[in-house]
């Protein structure tokens, strides 16, 4: 039942994919193709927080290392654009992988401060090497175009392209969380005491997971460089990877279907949402919604919104919706002990 669910709602994902373009404007297919883009990010980290239980509050810094490996090169070393995305991947997950080793020795709060370190350090090396990166001009990439002899709008084609691969990283992830190493992910989440006596080495896992997720992150970073064309240091600000942990709760932390949901509103209340609750809230407390961080207000409000109403996020209300159950926090009826697909959040029969 479990694999049945998983395919029927990959294959409702293929068709709303498929169809979009009918229906659609450029803009909004360019804004659906974004929306691919962070869906990969969120998949990436919710292996890190919603199965192994690691917080990070840095990877829109991996974003941000894979989408300058990209433009590095394309523009000075002639790369095809699409041919980067994959080498862009693995160095963000080099890099997880690296800062993952010494981060097994923290947990919890203490892991969260030390990952909000790397976006910091991130910023700061790219200004400190301008001939390589641009510093704080930053670089511009040439617009992408279709290939294969295909003669598509460049917003139709950067659309397929990032659901293409979407597509490919979401069965991937749904592997990784099935398999064994999936069992050791949550194993690792739900006590590293217990998951070392059993014979599990905690730090090689959590390191793996830091890798893994920062590759899905690098390969986010890269599409999103091809796709706005200009790269620099405010392009991955801070707050990036405070938004990527908000989409994370309020998919649903541990269900991959439920980033569909998380990779739709972090890229919606970027643009529409986020300054229409902002303007709402100006009018009534006067607030300066150009003031730096107000953003984070936005982000603040619906998370504890969120954690009221529907603490297992996006993923938790559907599951209770085909179970039946009130989706309000405080009116649920018990909660059942069958266990639930760790990749879709739906409970087995």
């Amino acid at each position: 039942m479990r694999r049945v669910t998983a395919l029927v709602s990959f294959g409702v994902l293929v068709t709303a994919v498929v169809l979009a373009p009918t229906f659609f404007t450029h803009y909004r297919l360019f804004q659906l193709a974004l929306v691919a883009v962070y869906l990969v990010a969120l998949l990436g980290l919710d292996i890190l927080t919603g199965f192994t239980g690691q917080i990070s509050l840095g990877h829109g810094a991996f974003m941000g290392v894979g989408a300058y490996t990209t433009t590095i090169l394309v523009v000075d070393h002639g790369w095809n654009d699409l041919l980067t995305i994959p080498v862009a991947g693995v160095v963000a997950g080099l890099f997880g992988l690296a800062f993952g080793l010494p981060a097994t020795r923290f947990a919890g709060p203490y892991l969260a401060l030390a990952t909000f370190a790397i976006p910091l350090s991130f910023i700061g090396l790219l200004k400190r090497f301008p001939h390589f990166t641009g510093g704080g001009i930053g670089k511009n990439l040439p617009q992408l175009h279709s290939e294969l002899g295909l003669h598509m709008n460049p917003s139709v084609w950067f659309y397929a392209v990032c659901w293409m691969i979407a597509l490919v990283m979401l069965p991937l992830a749904f592997g990784i969380v099935r398999g064994r190493f999936g069992r050791a992910l949550r194993a690792v989440r739900d006590s590293e005491i217990a998951s070392t006596a059993n014979g599990v080495s905690t730090a090689t896992i959590k390191s793996a997971a830091f890798g893994i997720s920062a590759f899905y992150c690098g390969v986010a970073g890269g599409l999103y460089a091809i796709g706005i064309t200009y790269v620099n240091p405010d392009t991955f600000p801070i707050d990036l990877s405070i938004l990527l942990l908000t989409g994370i709760v309020l998919g649903g932390a541990g269900s991959l279907y439920g980033m569909v949901f998380g990779a739709l509103f972090v890229e919606f209340i970027r643009i529409s949402w986020g300054p229409t609750i902002l303007n709402g809230i100006s009018r009534v407390h006067h607030l300066d919604t150009h003031a730096p961080g107000s953003g984070l207000v936005v982000y603040g409000l619906i998370l504890l919104v969120v954690l009221y109403l529907a603490p297992a996020g996006a993923a938790g209300v559907v599951r209770r919706l085909m179970t039946g159950r009130s989706t309000v926090a405080g009116w649920s009826k018990p909660r059942s002990t069958t266990p639930s697909d760790p990749a879709t959040g739906v409970e087995a029969p």
